[in-house]
């Protein structure tokens, strides 16, 4: 009897149970046990004599009335469980409900014996295990699987699929990965992070999903091979021994053999076939594997990206290919336009004697690779400040060329805007210098930008006298403002590495070392995200709504200074606005306390920040969620006085010239410290932090930091207009990428916010590893210093080198590709139109 589809909420079941053949019948009842635990290798599986089949199924299998097979057959016997009745009842009534075009007719069975009738196995678009586990078919009737896959057809196993047909390693294949013995068995309520807003098994669902099942633990982790959509959260339940970290997948798909595979590890209850959101999981996938939709499951499969250097190594005591690298932008033609800080090939020399006229004399170079005849020119060379070699923080420095965009008509005017200190005016008596943001125009027709051409909309002061943490990034948001992140160029390093905010050192009575002179006052433009709408006459304007007009009258007035948008960022040499939404994304670089203390406060946190609104984002009072530093103050700041208020912080140094009272910290979105990410401390009745390193958590289990430098990067949009093969897929729309310079521990991820809570202080809901896309280690990027998407939708990365202050035969342009075609089943293979 074959099993006949079922149209009404009642199903027929079969009673006959496929008989065990061969090395199957004579294996011992333990030896089955503990591989349908735990997955052993192939190798515990005589191979069969081929063939095994000789179906011949129809391709792709079913048809416009779709058809679904589930099959709940169980090496166990006995009478069915309830989790099984309770999902067959679950399929046939989505089958049944819905808009019409994705609808649906069931069969259930638990013979397997319609694996080898190729007739019966062929009407199906889908197939649907719903299985107790264990070795369910026989070598045949594996065999017939796999030809109905190899023939296009649809694969949806739930949670105690993955452990049947324990000894093939085909079927592992097939539903990504096993789970392991020590995986709980109680009921749990846990988050699920829901990354894939694509899918149509995810796309309706929430961003982070509360529910209770039974949550397994994966003998090898799938991600990199599978594509997962969805992640469980171990941090909101007990995962056991055996536990996979915070990258623990849940629900994941793949194009497999020829078909489509969907497999979730979610459905181990009864109860979670009546949940709505449950059943909208497993109704997309559904339509997936069913041929009804499309969707992409390739998106973050590690294989189908390519990373590609595209510069060659400097020909020696040259900086033909690339100068010592700082930052990127793209033209809309594809064109890359990218600078070199200022530091020499490491044959010239490096002059450090302020007495020298040329001290730090270095070039500011901008180079452009075009992606057409895939050749690099020098555009220009400006002499900047910048080159003074490593060393202590009284030697070396990180001035120079520090920021480069294109205006957003360069396609008509050339415009190019640079963000540099200028070596002609330092002033070596005082080690003060002006950093200017020029705009220069690049002649397209000769490769060069015209110097002559300069028109200088901003500048100010900064010291030179100490390094480090500059600053420099440039970007755009929709409106034609241009943002200029600047750093406070303090030395931590006089308050033990935690907060910069002593105020006694000092170079001819210019404090070096107290931040609360440059990103903690009201005044200065150091340590700064500044917001000005050039004009084209080379001037600028203030467009409403930035932290300050420049004109309040509070404490007597003349304290604040109208470009500022964010105050209190350390060091942010990375900045990007999605020009979709206007948030502003910055990170920038703490101090170097390895460890919180109870005196002084927080360790080195490296921070991003999505911003909405104008702020205050802390530093040097605060950082990460409101974390404050103690105050220290005169005649000895080796003294701590009392704690910081985040909420209303004032500048009280004697080196500030702005307000006192300060606008209130507004939280950060990601912060990391060499113990982990998103450090958080319990709190006492004021609201201050224990700093107990045992009383740690992390909020961020997916990150840390040791040597750490954080390198914001874009967030990305998908053109679907755009006819290039090698754009990132759909998949990363709206996501943020956030990563560091040093590629260990620290992140290199594209993280997901919640729309509610962005710019509030939310943390990111979900993070997707990016190092195995973007390759880490000495021969891949290994020191990422910017990244940027083209119009192609690819994407553009500078690896910095493996020096410092210098390029080196590693200094390099790379670019990251897609290579794994369009969503599946193909468009001609779609039985229905689109829903």
């Amino acid at each position: 009897m074959r099993p006949t589809p079922h149209q009404t909420p009642l199903t027929v079941r079969k009673l006959g149970r496929a008989r065990r053949r061969g090395w199957a019948a004579a294996l011992a009842a333990g030896v089955v046990a503990a591989g349908v635990l735990s997955g052993p290798a192939a190798s515990a599986r005589p191979a069969p004599e081929p063939p095994l089949t000789t179906m011949s199924i129809k391709s792709p299998p079913g048809s416009a009335d779709v058809r679904v097979l589930i099959y709940h057959g169980s090496a166990a016997g006995g009478d069915e469980s309830p989790v099984v009745n309770a999902g067959i009842e679950a399929i046939e009534d989505l089958g049944q409900s819905g808009p019409t075009a994705g609808r649906f007719k069931v069969t259930a069975t638990d013979d397997a014996s319609v694996f080898t009738d190729e007739t019966e196995l062929g009407l199906y678009n889908a197939v649907v295990f719903l299985t107790g586990g264990g070795d369910v078919l026989d070598p045949e009737q594996e065999a017939g699987l796999e030809s109905y896959m190899e023939a296009g057809g649809g694969f949806l196993g739930i949670h105690d699929a993955a452990r049947a047909e324990p000894y093939s390693d085909w079927f592992t294949g097939l539903v990504g990965a096993r789970p392991a013995a020590s995986s709980p068995t109680a009921v749990q309520r846990a988050t699920v992070e829901v990354g894939d807003r694509q899918h149509p098994a995810t796309k309706d669902l929430p961003l982070q999903w509360k529910r209770p099942d039974k949550w397994l633990n994966w003998t090898k982790n799938p991600s990199g091979d599978v594509h997962t959509v969805a992640r469980v959260r171990e941090s909101t339940y007990t995962p056991g021994t055996g536990a996979n970290g915070a990258d623990h997948p849940v629900s994941w798909c793949r194009d497999y053999d020829g078909g489509r595979s969907f497999y979730t590890g979610m459905g181990g209850t009864e109860s979670s076939y009546d949940e709505t959101e449950f059943r909208s999981h497993l109704r997309g996938a559904l339509a997936w594997t069913s041929r009804i939709s499309q969707a992409d499951c390739k998106a973050t499969i590690n294989a189908n990206y390519k990373a590609e250097r595209l510069t060659q190594p400097n020909q020696p005591g040259q900086n033909d290919q690339i100068g010592e690298p700082h930052g990127l932008v793209t033209a809309p033609d594809g064109r890359v336009f990218y600078i070199g800080r200022g530091g020499a090939d490491s044959s010239q020399p490096v002059i450090t004697d302020w007495n020298n006229p040329d001290v730090g004399k270095g070039k500011g170079e901008i180079h452009v690779y075009d992606p057409k005849t895939k050749k690099v020119t020098l555009a220009g060379t400006l002499n900047v400040f910048g080159n003074k070699g490593g060393g202590d923080e009284l030697i070396k420095v990180e001035e120079g060329l520090l920021g480069i965009e294109l205006d957003p008509r360069f396609e008509d005017n050339g415009w190019v805007y640079l963000h540099y200190t200028p070596h002609s005016r330092i002033d070596r008596d005082k080690r003060m210098a002006e950093r200017y943001v020029s705009r220069f125009t690049y002649n397209s027709a000769t490769g060069r930008l015209d110097l002559n051409s300069e028109k200088v909309l901003l500048k100010w002061p900064v010291q030179i006298h100490s390094c480090c943490h500059a600053g420099g990034g440039l970007a755009w948001d929709s409106k034609g403002n241009l943002y200029i992140a600047t750093g406070d160029n303090n030395s931590s390093g006089f308050s033990d590495g935690y907060s910069g905010n002593n105020p006694q050192p000092n170079y001819k009575g210019v404090s070096f070392a107290d931040a609360r002179r440059t990103a903690g006052n009201t005044n200065n433009l150091n340590g700064k995200i500044l917001r000005i709408h050039p004009e084209q006459d080379g001037t600028y304007t203030l467009p409403e709504g930035n932290l300050f007009t420049g004109k309040e009258t509070a404490e007597g007035g003349g304290k604040t200074r109208g470009e500022i948008y964010v105050m209190g960022v350390r060091n942010p040499a990375r900045i990007s606005i999605d020009k979709k939404t206007d948030t502003l994304y910055a990170g920038w670089v703490g101090p170097d306390a390895g460890s919180p203390s109870t005196t002084w406060g927080p360790a080195k946190y490296d921070t991003f920040a999505a911003i909405t609104k104008p702020g205050n984002h802390g530093w040097p009072y605060c950082m990460g969620n409101k974390q404050p530093y103690r105050d220290r103050n005169l005649p000895d700041p080796s003294k701590p006085l009392g704690w910081y208020d985040c909420n209303a912080p004032k500048n009280e140094s004697p080196n500030n010239d702005g307000l006192v009272n300060l606008p209130p910290v507004t939280s950060n979105t990601i912060w990391y410290s060499p113990q982990g990410g998103g450090p958080d401390f319990p709190r006492d009745a004021n609201g201050i932090p224990s700093y107990k390193t045992a009383e740690q958590k992390f909020l961020l289990p997916w990150l840390k930091g040791g040597g750490q430098a954080a390198m914001d990067g874009p967030v990305y949009r998908y053109d679907a207009n755009s006819a290039s093969a090698a754009k990132w897929p759909a998949y990363w729309d709206g996501k943020w990428f956030v990563g560091d310079f040093y590629d260990a521990d620290q992140p290199r991820h594209a993280v997901l916010l919640d729309p509610k809570t962005a710019g509030q202080g939310g943390v990111p809901v979900h993070a997707e590893s990016l190092k195995k896309i973007i390759p880490i280690g000495n021969d891949g990027i290994k020191n990422l210093m910017d990244w940027k998407f083209g119009p192609d939708g690819t994407l553009y990365v500078l690896d910095y080198g493996r020096g410092f202050f210098t390029s080196d035969s590693k200094s390099a342009l790379w670019q990251v590709t897609y290579k794994g075609g369009g969503p599946t089943p193909a468009a001609d293979q779609l039985v229905r139109e689109a829903q």
